[in-house]
């Protein structure tokens, strides 16, 4: 093989799901860009053998990119691999890929899993269209600014989120968004795959009793259309016919919340008042 970068997706969790192609490929290379070397070598014992390994991660991608660009310009060819799924996909490569391209050198793909994608498949929320959000910023105002910036996206939207976070996350997105349908899929491939299907506000009440664990993929209805017509004060009288017909104060809440996108607790609030 002459020098050429290939992009090779990992498996997100179950080792039986890396192709048969791409262990070839890992096996012909004369190296491979790892964004985790000590993850990368568990991969190459289980397919039983081993690779020289660059770590190729996002604190140390401008001069590790370096050192494989010159490599794959002298000839040598490399595999570009992630800790999980597709690399460039939230992980590093980006540049490095950008970079094979401006140098004239070659860049193929072996496809693997990407989460959000098998995410999305899992969940049953509407996917003709969707917005990839990848991961929010720890920075509290940064989150809030880029939640902001999609409020009114209409088409389902997904954000790659870890366990640490994952409460400050929905709370945040109830905060900015108001009540929406979510579906919380997390250790995708693994022994332990869930997939829940809920409200922002039934969320964030589990995840005060219940320890989050794992990886997270959070895939969130768009904004609905009409939500923009709809005022406290109307949110309020939906629910108050809902009542007339039987719900309790809280369940009309829940459903009045759901039509129009406003918070469950300021339309209880209301109602109270």
């Amino acid at each position: 093989m002459s020098g050429k970068l290939y992009v090779v997706g990992t498996p997100i969790g179950n080792l039986e799901d890396f192709s048969p192609r791409a262990q070839r490929i890992l096996s012909e290379v004369d190296f491979i860009a790892a964004e985790d070397t000590r993850v990368t070598v568990k991969l190459l014992n289980h397919l039983g053998f081993s690779k020289p390994m660059v770590a190729y991660f996002e604190h140390n991608k401008k001069e590790r990119g370096n050192v494989v660009i010159d490599r794959i310009l002298q000839g040598e060819t490399c595999a570009l691999v992630t800790d999980a799924g597709m690399p460039a996909i939230s992980d590093p490569g980006e540049d490095l890929i950008r970079e094979c391209h401006g140098q004239g050198i070659l860049v193929e793909s072996v496809p693997g899993p990407t989460a959000f994608a098998t995410a999305l498949a899992l969940s049953g929320m509407p996917s003709g269209r969707f917005c990839f959000e990848g991961f929010l910023s720890i920075n509290k105002p940064s989150r809030k600014q880029h939640l902001q910036e999609v409020k009114n996206e209409r088409r389902t939207l997904i954000f790659y989120e870890a366990p640490h976070k994952l409460i400050r996350t929905l709370d945040d997105m109830y905060e900015v968004f108001g009540e929406r349908k979510i579906a919380i899929v997390r250790e995708i491939t693994k022994i332990h795959e869930t997939v829940m299907r809920t409200s922002l506000s039934e969320a964030i009440e589990y995840y005060k009793t219940h320890e989050p664990r794992g990886e997270y993929v959070l895939i969130i209805e768009g904004a609905k259309e009409e939500a923009e017509s709809y005022s406290l004060d109307s949110a309020v009288q939906l629910a108050k016919n809902l009542m007339d017909n039987g719900l309790s104060a809280s369940a009309a809440a829940k459903e009045a919340a759901q039509v129009t996108g406003i918070k469950k607790s300021d339309i209880y609030k209301q109602m109270l008042n």
